[in-house]
Formats: structure tokens, sequence, C-alpha cells
């Protein structure tokens, strides 16, 4: 499986190893070479220390840090950095994903699967991505007995779909892919409005929210990352990632962010930065990969960068104005971080800086 900016075999598996392994020097060298050449780095690189350093509840297997650790390998893909965190974070879970035996396949206990499934790119250890493998499995059999609707909320899509796809992909496994698309189906038919090109939170939810959207933008993004150019599932998905794109071009502030309540520009009119950096990887990818026109979607994505890196980023590495956690639009103060809001920045980073002179 191929990442976009991998830039230094030897310092993936720096951090994999740690430095006790094979030495510090392997990963300082590019650090000073990265920051000095590379905003887009230097940024990163405050960010990911910052939240190392100062973030709260960083243990847990938990969505919140499944998706930090998901950008902190974005951070050493593209910056030759580490922090040496992610693995003893998944060595110290045993691989596990979260459960409950009454929600057994709730998508956000799934989403630290996919830091697990980056780990595994580049340290192949089956115990790795073992527990994620079982999951996906269980879950592909109860879909097959007609359960579909697990994914009822938009955030689902990012908790849970690249998983599925990465694994579908790996294993050459028809029937995962086959999983991965009813899913995708039930939640489309429930939660897209194909007329607006957004998604609702979920069905209960009349406000389309900026996060909610992210989270979606960027599982499309994950998911069209992998499969292959002859799926046929792939159609029906850029589709929707181009129509989303589409609106959340025309919905940009003039500040570079993007409304937590997308429609409503009145409410919680402050700056947020989860939702913004969600979409800002979304659609950098997009350009990246030439499904979206860098003509007319590159200077909204250097503008939300712009945004994130200067408004929302302050000088010592604290990522503010990240909505809490919720289930839609909401305030966001200066003060409010989150180790999502982090991992999403990262994680746009790392697509911003293949599109930045000098960093790539």
């Amino acid at each position: 499986m191929r990442f976009p900016g991998i830039r230094r075999v030897t310092v993936l598996a720096a951090t994999t190893l740690g430095a006790a392994a094979l030495g510090a020097s392997l990963v300082a060298v590019p650090s000073a070479v990265a920051a000095e050449q590379c905003s887009v780095a230097k940024s990163m690189i405050a960010a990911g220390d910052y939240w190392v350093a100062n973030g709260t509840d960083l243990a847990a297997n938990s969505w919140q840090n499944g998706t930090f650790h998901v950008g902190n390998l974005a951070l050493v893909r593209t910056t030759g950095v580490s922090n040496h965190k992610t693995l003893p974070w998944a060595q110290d879970n045993k691989y596990l994903l979260r459960s409950d035996p009454a929600r057994p396949f709730f998508p956000d206990f799934q989403a630290a699967g996919e830091a697990y499934l980056d780990l595994y790119s580049f340290h192949p250890d089956a115990p790795v991505i073992a527990d994620v493998r079982k999951r996906v499995a269980d879950e592909v059999a109860s879909v097959e007995q007609g359960h579909t609707a697990y994914w009822n909320y938009v955030d689902a899509l990012n908790m849970a779909m690249p998983s599925l796809a990465r694994i579908g992909v790996m294993d050459g496994s028809e029937p995962t892919l086959s999983a991965m698309q009813k899913l995708f189906r039930s939640a489309e038919k429930k939660l897209f409005d194909d007329g607006l090109g957004l998604w609702r939170r979920d069905a209960g939810s009349d406000a389309y929210w900026s996060r909610g959207n992210g989270w979606a933008l960027a599982a499309l993004a994950k998911v069209l990352q992998v499969l292959p150019s002859d799926d046929p599932r792939r159609p029906e998905y850029t589709r929707v990632f181009k129509k989303m794109a589409n609106t959340l071009w025309f919905l940009q502030r003039r500040d570079g962010f993007w409304n937590t309540d997308l429609l409503r520009p009145w409410n919680h009119g402050g700056p947020e930065s989860s939702g913004t950096a969600l979409v800002t990887f979304g659609l950098a990818w997009g350009v990246n990969a030439g499904i979206l026109d860098a003509g007319k979607y590159r200077r909204t994505v250097d503008r939300a960068w712009e945004a994130l890196s200067t408004k929302a980023l302050r000088a010592d590495g604290f990522l503010g104005y990240v909505q809490p956690v919720a289930s839609g639009p909401g305030p966001a103060r200066a003060d409010d971080t989150g180790a999502y809001g982090v991992g999403a920045f990262l994680i746009a980073g790392q697509q911003v800086a293949r599109l930045t002179p000098g960093c790539s």
C-alpha cells in the first residue's frame, strides 16, 4: 500500500522502533532541514510537540486519540520528525479497539484502528492489526445478515469506513468492500442531501455541521486513496466527494474558516478549526490526487491553511478554536483544543505541504 509524502524509510523505521533502537540522530537531522525549508512543516511540528507535552487523556484508545495518532504519523511522513508517542500508545493499548457488547460495531470504537493500520504499513507484525481485522470481519458478517444501519451519524464515516476500505483492499476481500458499500449507502440515504451536497449529522438534525461534513469528506478521501482505479464503487464515492467539495468551496468564509453551522453563518460565527482542518485535508488531497481542479480549489486550500496556521495556531504550538466534543454546531473559543483537532490539523498539513514549494 502506498502513502503519499513518505520521505525517508529510515526515519519511519526510527519512529516505529523508537530512538533507542535506531538512534535519535536519524530523526534529528531531517527535523532541522524540513522546518527551515517549509513553514508548513514548522507549524506541524509545533502543533504535534505541544499536544504530546500538554494534551489531556493521552493514554486512551479513544476516537479522539486515534484521530491524533493518524495525524501524528502524517507528521512523521511529511517532516521526518518523530516524537515517539504513537507506537508506545498503541502497545500500551495492546493494539485493541474499544468494545461494548451492547454496541459491538459502534463506529467511534473503531477509530483507533486507522492508526494501527498506519503503524502496520511500515511495521507489519500481525498483532498490530489483529483486533482491527477481527472487528471488521465480524461487522462484515453482521452486514451480510442484513444489519446495515451502524453508520447512523456522519462522524461514523471517518471512524469506521477507512479501516474497512484498507482491510478490504489489503486482503482482496470483495465481501468487505461490499459490506462497506452497503453501510455507506444506508448512511447516504438517511443523511446526505444530494441537492445541497452536504450531510446532516444524524437523522434528527436540521443543521449542516462543518466538522460532520469534514469527517465525511476526509473519510471519502481516505477511501479513494486506497481503492483501485477500477473498483466499481469508486465512481459513487468520487461523485459525492466532488459534490461536497463544490459546496464547501462556495461556503468558505472570508477569513478562510468554515462556519461551524455551514448554512447559518450568524450561528456561532467565530473561527472553528477542527471542521476547517478536516475540510482542508479533503480539498488538498483532492487537488493532489487530480480529482479536484487546482485552478479552482488551490486558493481555497491556501486561505484555509493560512487561517489555521496563523489564527488558530499560537506561536507555542497550541491549536485553538477547536469546538469541544459535540453532536452538532456549537461555539469554539480561542483556548478550546483537543486531540482530534490537532490530528485534523496534521493530516491537513501533510496534504498542504505537498502543494507547497520547498515542502514536498
